[in-house]
């Protein structure tokens, strides 16, 4: 009797050249599924190649500001996932345009096709937030909601992970600077997550274990001050720096001169954003909206950060390492 090979899934992956998008795409790829990679610039993921097959990756030109293009990258599709997401604005990319009408067409794009549809968007959305970034995050929340009511919807803290914005950039600060700033005195609560485990939370979704229709948290094993982070980062990297406390108004006129460089290093609705805490809710823990619901074990800083923030100690990899008492 012949056997009939089924095609596997088409997974089309809205901002997977992106820091998250990379270890989303690999976790598909793992899978078997083909995966189409919508990006503004494919002619630069070309590192997405090696994380699959020949052939299973494939990435095409979308932006989520433009319908047309986001309608053409989802022919044929099984699953989106859509991943896009800005930390501050520039040119047309606004919050407004990015998040909130670029999550409704990748929404209606995903129904036109009859495709689930797996939304990432930031542990903190909320729709009275007074930060643009955390009102139209949770602004497209509920457009895509509107548009697709089974759709899962994932809020991640902090995310950390190789090519993450965060570590990296107080790390590098450190190598430099004999201070690190504490923006409002460091009290900010985070759960940093691995990015890796969101990779599998969202993987799990496009393989039909996850409930949809949902809003589910993801947060690391710890809660940790900003200063706590801080600290964390500083003995992996093995540097003593000074850390300053920046009190809310200082750090509002630094946004303000910082914000005005191409690529800030701060912005004013950072420092409001940084007002909140970043951790989950009771509530989702309560539901089991949170990693432990969908059956996985988050990973700490203290197992990951040392696996690539190594290159910022004094001498990289041939640094000596203390001494376990």
């Amino acid at each position: 009797m012949t056997e009939i090979l089924q095609t596997p899934k088409l997974v089309v992956v809205f901002g997977g050249s992106g820091f998250v998008g990379r270890h989303v795409v690999r976790a598909l790829a793992k899978r078997g599924y083909r995966v189409r990679v919508a990006c503004r610039r494919p002619d630069l993921a070309g590192h997405l190649q090696p994380l699959g097959n020949v052939g299973q990756i494939q990435a095409v030109q979308a932006n989520v500001r433009m319908r047309w293009s986001v309608d053409r990258a989802v022919q044929g599709a099984d699953h989106v996932v859509n991943l896009v997401a800005i930390l501050h604005q520039g040119g047309r990319q606004r919050f407004s345009a990015v998040h909130e009408f670029g999550a409704r067409a990748v929404a209606e794009a995903a129904r036109s096709v009859g495709a689930g549809l797996t939304h990432v968007s930031a542990l903190g959305a909320d729709a009275d937030s007074e930060s643009d970034y955390a009102r139209t995050k949770a602004l497209g929340e509920k457009a895509v909601l509107d548009t697709v009511a089974d759709a899962v919807i994932f809020r991640p803290s902090v995310n950390f992970g190789p090519e993450d914005e965060f570590f990296n950039r107080f790390a590098n600060m450190a190598r430099y600077s004999p201070v690190l700033p504490l923006i409002g005195g460091g009290q900010t609560r985070f759960q940093p997550v691995y990015v890796g485990d969101v990779a599998e939370a969202v993987a799990r979704s496009v393989d039909g274990k996850v409930d949809g229709g949902q809003i589910y948290e993801l947060g690391g094993p710890k809660v940790l001050t900003f200063k706590e982070c801080m600290e964390e980062l500083l003995e992996v990297i093995e540097r003593k720096r000074l850390l300053v406390p920046v009190p809310w108004w200082l750090a509002n006129i630094q946004a303000s001169i910082l914000g005005l460089l191409p690529n800030p290093l701060l912005t004013k609705d950072q420092v409001m954003q940084l007002r909140e805490h970043n951790v989950v809710s009771d509530e989702a823990i309560q539901a089991k909206r949170t990693f432990a619901g969908l059956g996985i074990q988050p990973q700490s800083l203290a197992t990951i950060l040392p696996s690539y923030l190594w290159r910022f100690r004094a001498a990289g990899q041939f640094q000596q390492r203390k001494p376990v008492a």
